[in-house]
């Protein structure tokens, strides 16, 4: 099996490399929490203490990042790496929702050094993987795209190529755009059940898995929102507030009017302000519960 790198070993990363020890590959993996390294380790991979590493040991890399900075950084140590082994082949499948022109301006750093960047963003939670719910969309270069297809097959069977670099990204803010609506607009139906009297889970049963109006969101978050507990979280409101920012600003950049996206922004907002910032997204429920003159909870 082949040795595959993982830069990020966060929720979604950690579950990815961890997945890939299960399906027999050796994973050498880092992050910049020492915990997660050791997570890793402890599941069969191999933690390790800089980018560096990773890349001097894999032909393939996935990044799972927060944050451009982190993007950033990540690609100027793999450039340094680079250095001492120009002729060997890598290729990067870049997993996080970034702006565009971010990846773009990493591609082209790692072209220079003779390394190939894919933008492959993941739709879905980590604990969905398991059940194989994911959806990679898949850009890039087509030969290095098909190179790369056995290792995303471990996560998932939908991984569609959708073709040029940034079109995965683009995908993606679509899913995100949707996911970001479906969850405001389960936690405000939940709560209005609750203050009809009717009993969430009942409401959960009867809808959640409806062909007409049930979700994914609703099936997960939904079950959430339903048991008003919000941790582990699948997503913490502080990461999806950038993942917000990403969509709206390409909203605007192409002139697109997002109404419905726009009025679920504050409702995330005020979920932060409630100090629910690193509980799951499913906490916007508590807001409504709270506009409702409610006791919020914050387990």
């Amino acid at each position: 099996m082949q040795t595959v790198g993982v830069i990020g070993l966060g929720i979604m990363g950690g579950a990815m490399a961890e997945a890939l020890v299960k399906a027999g590959h050796r994973v050498v993996g880092t992050d910049v929490a020492a915990a997660a390294r050791r997570r890793l380790t402890r599941a069969g991979g191999h933690g390790v203490a800089s980018s560096a590493e990773v890349v001097a040991s894999s032909e393939v890399v996935i990044v799972s990042l927060p944050s451009v900075a982190a993007l950033d950084d990540v690609v100027e140590k793999i450039v340094a790496a680079r250095d001492a082994k120009r002729s060997a082949k890598l290729v990067v499948i870049e997993t996080s929702t970034l702006p565009i022109a971010d990846k773009e301006r990493a591609l082209r750093h790692l072209k220079r050094v003779g390394a190939t960047m894919l933008d492959c963003p993941i739709s879905g939670t980590a604990k969905r993987m398991k059940d194989g719910s994911w959806t990679i969309f898949v850009s890039g270069t087509a030969a290095a795209c098909k190179y790369v297809a056995p290792i995303l097959s471990v996560f998932t069977r939908n991984a569609p190529y959708v073709g040029a670099f940034g079109n995965g990204s683009k995908m993606k803010f679509i899913a995100n755009h949707l996911v970001a609506i479906y969850n405001v607009s389960v936690g405000e139906t939940l709560n209005f059940a609750r203050k009809m009297g009717l009993k969430p889970q009942q409401v959960w049963d009867l809808f959640a898995a409806s062909p007409v109006v049930g979700t994914g969101v609703f099936k997960l978050r939904g079950k959430f929102m339903v048991e008003r507990k919000y941790r582990p979280p699948t997503m913490k409101v502080e990461i999806w507030q950038k993942d917000m920012r990403v969509i709206g600003d390409m909203a605007r950049a192409v002139g697109c009017p997002v109404p419905l996206f726009n009025a679920c922004v504050p409702i995330y907002d005020t979920a932060m302000a409630q100090g629910l910032a690193r509980h799951d997204t499913a906490s916007v429920h508590e807001v409504f519960a709270l506009m409702s003159g409610d006791k919020a909870s914050k387990r």
